[in-house]
Parts: C-alpha cells; structure tokens; sequence
C-alpha cells in the first residue's frame, strides 16, 4: 500500500526541561525524548498514553510552541526551527491548535465574534466580504447560530466554546490542526458530537489532524494510525486496526486490555501492570517501560530498543522483536 504524501517529518525530537527540586537542585525532565515520526497529508494521527508521557508537550514542540532541546520538524523540506519570528508567524497559518479545557482557552472579556475575528487580525487578512462575514460563516460551519456572536465565553455550554475554539483555529485556513484532549472536558453526548463535527470539517476542508487523548476508545473512532507514547517516546505506532487487533508492545496490551467490552458477557483477560510509573527525572536507562514489563528481559535494563518494523504501516519498539522486524522510521 502506498503511503500519502508526507505534511510533517519529525526526527530525533527532544524537549526537556530543567526543573529545580528541592534537596536535589536543577535536574532535567524528558519530556519527549528522541521521537522521530511521519505524519501523512490528510489522515488522522492518534496520540495516546497515561498522563504525563508527554503527549501534549510533543504536540506543542512540534508547533514550535515549545522550543525544542533538539531534533527536526520538516515541513516542504524545511526545518520551521530554523525560520525568523517573521517567516514562523506566516507559517503559524497552516498550524493551529484547539485546546483542551475551552473555558480557559477563550478570552472572557471578549466577545464570541471577536475571539474569531483576532487570528485575522493578526495576521492582517481580510477575507472577500469582510471579517465579520468570514466570522458568521465559520460559526455556521461548526454549528454556532448567529446569535452567539454577541455573547462571551460565560454564557455559553461546554460544547459550544470548544466549537468557538475549532472556529478560531479554522479562521487562517490551516493544513494541520493539533487537536490536544479537545474532547476531554466535555460530557460523553457532546463529545461524540465534536467528533463528527471534526471528521466532518476534515473532509470538507481536507486537513491533517494530531488527536492526542488517553481514552483509547475515542482515538479508536477517529485516527487512521495510533501512536502509543510512555515517558516521552514511542512504544508502538500503527494503523488503528492493526493496534486494536494485533498489538505487539507488551504496554500496548495492558492499555487494550483495560478498554471494557461493549457486550457484557464478552470475556477479557486484564493485564495489570506492577508498579507505579517512573517519573521522568529517574526513567529507566534501557527500554524506558523495563521497569513495569511484563515480559522484561536482562538487555531491556541497560539499552533502548529501536524501533522495527513488524508488518506494513506497523512499527514497535521492544527487544522481544528486535530480531524479526526490519529497523525504520515511522
């Protein structure tokens, strides 16, 4: 199967930071650390993993939110890390992103159409008919009434300020959309709605989508590959049937096995791991997993397994396959 063409290219992608801890002094938190990935034009790229792996901080080094420690982003053949404030700002257009919590991420002082208005403003854009045209049908596109232009953040439901922060991020007309928990906040009907709405704008307007979330059963409903992340780099990465139906990462298993059945009387084995995660400041300094695995083996504890190709479109980072896969970047 050919692959689509690639938006982003990552390689080696670090960020860490140095934190001052009390009795120990400065140490370094790794964040997201050596992550290198291709993320196709067009599809669905499902981020998940327990909190504090690193999901949002990756997403947001890749937007050059966050200046990263080092690595790549390549975007035409480009490395954005390389480019002035001026050429980052004009490339700010094609990347957006939509917040997790709305209440937070929206200006309370300001109203519904001029939240939606500001991206054009800074970026100095004047679409035909007007930016207050363009703003009444943005909102019409992710199912806001024309009323709600007038309102502020207050005065509106969880569902609807998320979809007040999609309209924001669809104002510049991006290519790629960093989507970090958009769902979590909202209630399990309004979150379904979210959803159709998103995959619906990504047909419509052909856009690229990072989905990171920790509910693997909403990632399963949206992406078309899953990458599985544990203290900063990636377990496992493949299309969301081949994850679903055949995972090899041992971390893999456990997080499936902890999904509950839709049927009742459906029978799963749960896989509990021992022990707590490690923090990011004492992580293995082997396979970063080693220390909860199930499967763990003598070289696991002092060398990282690189990441191997097991079957088409499915890499996973694990000893137990280093000698049956092909060695790839993903």
């Amino acid at each position: 199967m050919q692959s689509p063409p690639v938006l982003l290219k990552i390689d080696s992608l670090s960020k860490h930071f140095l934190v001052k801890q009390k009795g120990h002094g400065k140490r370094t938190l790794k964040a997201v650390d050596k992550i290198s990935l291709d993320i196709y034009k067009g599809e669905t790229l499902g981020l998940v993993g327990e909190s504090g792996c690193g999901k949002s901080t990756l997403g947001r080094t890749i937007l050059n939110l966050h200046s990263p420690t080092s690595g790549v982003v390549s975007y035409q053949g480009q490395n954005i890390f390389e480019k002035s404030a001026k050429e980052m700002k004009a490339l700010r257009k094609k990347f957006q992103i939509v917040f997790q919590d709305p209440s937070a991420s929206l200006n309370p002082r300001k109203t519904i159409a001029a939240i939606i208005k500001d991206p054009m403003i800074v970026h100095g854009i004047e679409p035909e008919g007007g930016r207050d045209k363009r703003v009444l049908e943005l909102m019409e596109m992710v199912g806001l009434a024309a009323y709600h232009a007038k309102r502020y953040p207050h005065e509106l439901s969880g569902g609807q300020k998320q979809r007040v922060g999609i309209a924001r991020a669809l104002s510049l007309n991006p290519e790629f959309i960093v989507c970090d928990e958009a769902v979590s906040a909202l209630d399990v009907s309004v979150q379904a709605q979210v959803i159709n709405l998103l995959q619906d704008l990504q047909k419509k307007l052909g856009l690229t989508y990072l989905f990171i979330s920790h509910n693997l059963n909403v990632v399963y409903q949206v992406s078309d590959r899953v990458v599985v992340m544990y203290l900063g780099q990636i377990m496992e990465c493949a299309t969301y049937n081949g994850l679903y139906e055949k995972p090899f990462h041992p971390y893999t298993q456990a997080l499936l096995s902890a999904i509950l059945p839709v049927d009742a009387d459906e029978k799963t084995k749960r896989i509990h791991l021992e022990g707590d995660v490690p923090t990011p400041f004492d992580a293995p300094a082997g396979c970063k997993f080693s220390s909860r695995c199930p499967k763990v083996m003598d070289i696991c504890h002092h060398t990282e397994p690189p990441l191997v190709k097991m079957e088409e479109m499915h890499s996973v980072a694990c000893h137990l396959y280093v000698d049956k896969g092909a060695l790839n970047d993903i």
